[in-house]
């Protein structure tokens, strides 16, 4: 297990510098020069020439990769070019309001995803499982930014029955401890303050679940159905085994590791397609960094944002793997 561990933690190096260099090279390939987008309508050639000089974008584009990538190995990812501020520290400031929309939303699209796909599983080629078929390749076709606008639109513009921007009201005075403020509010027991930041997750969150929630559905129903049919299971129901221990017990442990997988790659997938979601609901995360980067066209932000976010899903993806292992006892990484 140990040489397991190791192999794979050595194998993200590989991934990591090609992700790295892929980023770098494709942020470049963005039209607009930063320097005359720093300086707008003052952007005289001298003027530009000299903050690309201050900047470093003078220097070769490989000279550049170098200098960045160890800076980067050390945990600097550098300095914004727009705001002056170090990338971690805006990275450290926004990655709580991410880290706990993907949170939320992983809970909504886990709980009932896996519901529905058993239900759906047990209830096969009924009116139910119909329903549920057609819902599902629905959610999974959706355009994730149509839907953010009509529920927008449909619970907040015209409903008016829930916020549809930020992450908490302006008369709500909570001290950010974690980051979190769902669990911020738990500690510092202000329950009106929890009650407003749950209003105001629910619209992204439900819109992120969406495609993630219809991909687990399906995928728990395809392995429940493969199951079911085994001969174990037949053998389990003769014996007389009661139906929920034999759904539940039985059946969705050995059911559950290709759904394992997906919920892993798709958690690592939402925290880095937030984008559109928080770009739409103005949700102060690091997807709305990212948007707000390439709009400056502010090189350094950019090239952080996505390193830190490929960083994350290949580490989830790492500790998926290590989890096969608690849910069936038969795999082994010797």
């Amino acid at each position: 297990m140990r040489t397991y561990v190791i192999r794979r933690l050595l194998l993200m190096l590989p991934t990591l510098l090609g992700v790295a260099i892929i980023v770098f090279v494709l942020v470049r390939l963005i039209p607009g020069d930063p320097a005359e987008v720093m300086l707008g309508g003052f952007a005289t050639e001298e003027r530009a020439a000299e903050l690309r000089k201050e900047l470093g974008l003078d220097k070769p584009v490989l000279t550049q990769f170098v200098l960045w990538l160890g800076r980067a190995i050390r945990g600097d990812l550098g300095t914004s070019i727009i705001n002056r501020r170090p990338v971690m520290t805006q990275l450290a400031a926004r990655f709580p309001a991410t880290l706990e929309l993907t949170l939320i939303s992983t809970l909504i699209s886990v709980s009932v995803g896996i519901a529905l796909g058993i239900a759906s599983a047990v209830r096969h080629r009924t009116a139910f499982d119909l329903v549920t078929t057609v819902t599902s390749v629905f959610g999974m076709s959706v355009p994730i930014f149509w839907l953010a606008l009509m529920l927008l639109y449909l619970f907040g513009v015209k409903g008016h029955l829930l916020p549809i921007s930020g992450r908490v009201g302006l008369d709500v005075s909570l001290q950010p401890v974690t980051g979190l403020l769902i669990l911020d509010s738990v500690l510092q027991r202000d329950w009106y303050a929890l009650g407003d930041v749950l209003r105001h997750i629910v619209l992204p969150a439900v819109c992120l679940a969406v495609i993630p929630l219809a991909i687990i559905s399906r995928i728990t129903k395809a392995s429940m159905l493969e199951v079911l049919r085994q001969d174990y299971m037949t053998a389990a129901r003769a014996k007389g085994l009661p139906r929920r221990k034999l759904l539940w017990k039985h059946a969705l442990r050995n059911a559950l590791l290709p759904v394992l997988t997906v919920i892993g790659i798709r958690f690592g997938s939402q925290l880095a397609g937030a984008v559109l979601v928080e770009v739409v609901f103005a949700w102060p995360g690091v997807g709305r960094l990212v948007f707000e980067s390439v709009q400056f066209r502010d090189y350094p932000l950019l090239q952080g944002c996505i390193v830190f976010i490929a960083v994350i899903f290949v580490f989830v993806n790492f500790l998926t793997d290590m989890l096969y292992a608690a849910v069936d006892p038969r795999i082994r990484y010797d």
